[in-house]
């Protein structure tokens, strides 16, 4: 299993912005696709935003515009800055890592998940 320790959550205004970090434990070469899911209450957990090994980016519809993703493969993390945020945006962030199908990476669980970090935004 890759530990992902996530951080940067906490309570904001609406309007407000935040900036979650997630820091996994093996080399970036195990990892291929890194991201941010959320679940608020009741509710199903749902894609905020993904960033693959090179690059390329997927957010969900309820955050494009308001949110952006990136990636540091030398220090094996990944951020989140959400900016404009809603009172619909409070939910536990967890933070997402698939495995790369790398041969000595093998040892390593597919999907990953971190314990998650609450979000909680205030009208």
């Amino acid at each position: 299993q890759v530990q992902l320790v996530e951080s940067g959550g906490g309570s904001v205004q609406a309007g407000g912005s935040l900036r979650l970090s997630c820091a996994a434990s093996v080399d970036s070469i195990c990892i291929s696709a890194m991201g941010w899911y959320r679940q608020a209450p009741g509710k199903e957990r749902e894609l905020v935003a993904e960033i693959t090994s090179g690059g390329s980016t997927d957010y969900g519809d309820s955050v494009k515009g308001r949110c952006t993703i990136s990636r540091d493969n030398t220090n094996s993390a990944v951020y989140l800055q959400m900016n404009s945020l809603k009172v619909e945006d409070t939910a536990v962030y967890y933070c997402h890592a698939e495995r790369a199908l790398v041969r000595l990476c093998a040892v390593y669980s597919m999907d990953n998940w971190g314990k998650g970090t609450l979000v909680t935004v205030s009208s």
